[in-house]
């Protein structure tokens, strides 16, 4: 249906300007006289306006007009008016099925765009998602760095703790040589001295063999005692040592899983931009079809405007037949008076008796 902004009567007012001005009316150039109005309501008018001038030419015509004349130029209408309904038809479907690829073209163009449009939403919101989860990744990753460091630095205490106890050991492992070294000097020493006397005073005190026996008793016992005093220092040593060591390890396996998570959280950040990679290739695919689109977008525009003014020309084409026809109806009309003025001319040339 029309709509309210161009009327009927403006339709019929600037076709009437454009045969007074010998123009051949079309949308294109009522358009142009009016200065507005959408080309569907003017083309519905103007339609409607041909169907009121067909209905019009249908009008029976004058009486006293020869019947072979009648037929003839009823013979000759018909036969216009077919030829001029077959070319009509001809443009009509022609320029309807022009019509209707654009359309369906244009439409195929638009669902593809919202589709693209819809997809690259998608892709957009994926993007967001994969974006933040590799942001979390990174301060993960920052966090794993914070705890490599601090496990690094605790290594590293626990080696200078390995090494400070390493030379301990070692000290005491000195002075435990040097003090049995020293403790045999002296026994040597001692048990030379005490032979010695022994030999000297063996037949002047034998009382003196007991007390001898008896510091002896005391020197091996004062020596069993030290003996197990060293070895509980040593093996309190190992044990302290086997405590370090097992914590070092311990460590060192936590550093190595660490390192592990590291290397695996650098494998996911290095995935993660393969597919940020991945996608922005399917963004700018993307972008490309939507131009592509676009411009077959504006290619059917440009096919409906030029089918339209193929339907156009048809229009003028079938609007000049229709003032030919037109011009030959007049001739009809003119015919009577033509012939009567014959008779009467020659009416007038008979010789009186």
């Amino acid at each position: 249906m029309a709509r309210s902004g161009i009327q009927y009567g403006d339709v019929q007012q600037a076709i009437d300007t454009l045969l007074s001005q010998g123009d051949t009316p079309s949308v294109q150039r009522i358009r142009e006289v009016l200065g507005t109005g959408s080309f569907t309501t003017i083309s519905e008018h103007f339609r409607q306006w041909r169907s009121e001038r067909e209905q019009n030419r249908d009008v029976p015509p004058p009486k006293g007009v020869p019947e072979v004349v009648v037929s003839a130029a009823s013979s000759l209408w018909a036969q216009a008016q077919e030829a001029a309904n077959e070319a009509l038809a001809h443009y009509r479907e022609d320029a309807n099925r022009q019509v209707l690829e654009a359309r369906e073209a244009a439409e195929s163009a638009d669902q593809n765009a919202l589709d693209a449009e819809q997809r690259e939403k998608a892709l957009a919101e994926h993007l967001r998602h994969t974006e933040a989860r590799l942001e979390a990744l990174s301060r993960e990753l920052a966090t794993l760095e914070s705890n490599q460091a601090q496990l690094v630095e605790q290594a590293t205490r626990a080696e200078q703790q390995t090494e400070r106890a390493q030379r301990a050991f070692e000290a005491l492992e000195t002075r435990y040589y040097a003090l049995e070294e020293n403790g045999q000097q002296e026994r040597q020493a001692l048990q030379s001295g005490w032979e010695q006397r022994l030999s000297q005073e063996e037949e002047r005190n034998e009382a003196a063999e007991g007390k001898l026996m008896t510091l002896l008793d005391t020197l091996r016992q004062e020596r069993a005692q030290e003996d197990k005093a060293h070895q509980k220092r040593v093996n309190q040593m190992e044990q302290k040592q086997r405590t370090l060591e097992e914590s070092l390890a311990s460590q060192t396996q936590a550093l190595q899983q660490k390192n592990r998570d590291e290397q695996s959280a650098r494998e996911r950040f290095s995935h993660l931009e393969q597919q940020i990679s991945h996608l922005e290739k399917q963004n700018q695919s993307l972008e490309a079809l939507n131009a592509t689109l676009m411009r077959e977008r504006e290619k059917a525009e440009q096919r409906l405007v030029e089918t339209r003014t193929e339907a156009d020309e048809a229009s003028a084409w079938q609007q000049s037949l229709n003032e030919q026809v037109l011009a030959l109806h007049r001739q009809l009309e003119e015919l009577p008076q033509t012939l009567e003025a014959a008779r009467y001319k020659e009416s007038t040339k008979k010789p009186s008796r």
